[in-house]
């Protein structure tokens, strides 16, 4: 069973299991995946085998390597069974939620230079820019075909709603590369409520879609999606959260990436827009480490930025506002009638996403 570091606002640490709805969930999804993946053409079905952690570059299983938590499609098979549905209805919108964000993932790997995913070389970096965007578009294109073909008379209504979820990210994910030329200080800085609307839509609008999908692949009522669409992109603002304390935090054992490696890239993250925004003495402080012509990427440097942060509150506004977040989720769901044995189980993936590390 895997597990995750907890991490409260004074420090202490335990271990929380992952919930065994993720585990039924894959074991669920997974044969219908692997049709999806495997109907690609095999150049970009390799690569698409390795940006979900199944396979090497030789092509054969990698039992070392992390095929990530899942939790997509665990929404949309409990989207399904909050409404009282089978969780096999959900199945094509879980396989197209999966497909979407490994897709997002070789591309933001490509944009965000990051050479390492899941404690391994990225596609890009195994197999060469142009061949990673060539394998990320036939992922999006493998999840858009999937859903398309959902049984019924629900694959149109579905495929608007993922590409609704899709012109979301996109909107997201141009807002985080443009955040990353405005300065740290002044009014043309980024504030937290900005930082707020990208994480919603690079990383809520697709949470959001899974357990939507799964709803309306279930025949669900319009206002019971609404609400599950709604309930996932707060987890998505939460989740955000918590990968940015993650970023500057977390450990790199279970991370797979440097500590404080977020300080080192001069990455606009939550905390640390929190902490400047409290316009004290120690944010101008951290401001004039991160307006430095030389980089905190010197581990005493970086450390110093770090603690900068946490003394101006942005450890605690991160958690604070990932908790609210989680809040406003379960608020959605009390107010919507469901199937209380499933609402447990998406009860106790929040708190897992809550507190995880890896």
């Amino acid at each position: 069973m895997t597990s995750a570091t907890v991490t409260g606002a004074a420090g202490t640490r335990g271990l929380l299991a992952a919930p065994p709805a993720l585990a039924r969930c894959r074991a669920l999804v997974r044969p219908a995946l692997a049709d999806a993946v495997g109907g690609l053409h095999p150049w970009p079905g390799e690569m698409a085998a390795h940006a979900l952690g199944w396979r090497d570059t030789a092509g054969t299983p990698d039992p070392t390597a992390s095929e990530g938590k899942g939790v997509r499609q665990a929404l949309a098979v409990l989207g399904a069974e909050v409404c009282g549905a089978p969780g096999e209805s959900a199945v094509p919108g879980a396989v197209a939620v999966e497909l979407v964000h490994a897709f997002s993932l070789v591309h933001d790997d490509i944009m965000d230079g990051d050479e390492l995913r899941r404690q391994r070389p990225a596609v890009w970096k195994t197999y060469g820019t142009g061949p990673a965007v060539l394998a990320g578009d036939a992922l999006l294109a493998a999840a858009v075909q999937t859903l398309a073909q959902a049984p019924g008379a629900l694959g149109g209504p579905a495929v608007l709603r993922l590409s609704g979820a899709l012109a979301s990210l996109v909107r997201g994910q141009a807002d985080d590369l443009l955040f990353a030329d405005r300065p740290w200080t002044g009014p043309e800085a980024v504030r937290p409520d900005a930082y707020r609307s990208m994480a919603e839509h690079k990383t809520g609008a697709l949470l959001g879609c899974a357990a939507a999908l799964g709803a309306l692949l279930g025949g669900a009522p319009d206002t019971t999606v609404t609400a599950l669409d709604r309930a996932g992109r707060h987890l998505g603002v939460a989740f955000q959260a918590v990968d940015d304390l993650l970023g500057i935090w977390g450990d790199p054992a279970r991370t797979g990436k440097p500590v404080h490696g977020d300080l080192r890239q001069r990455k606009k993250t939550y905390p640390v827009l929190a902490a400047l925004a409290s316009d004290g003495p120690t944010a101008r402080e951290l401001a004039a480490v991160l307006d430095s012509p030389c980089p905190p990427d010197d581990a005493t440097v970086a450390a110093h930025a770090a603690d900068l942060v946490e003394a101006a509150g942005g450890r605690t506004a991160a958690l604070t506002e990932a908790h609210h977040h989680l809040d406003a989720a379960r608020a959605c769901l009390r107010g919507t009638p469901l199937a209380p044995r499933a609402v447990h189980e998406v009860e106790e993936l929040l708190g897992y996403l809550a507190h995880r590390t890896v």
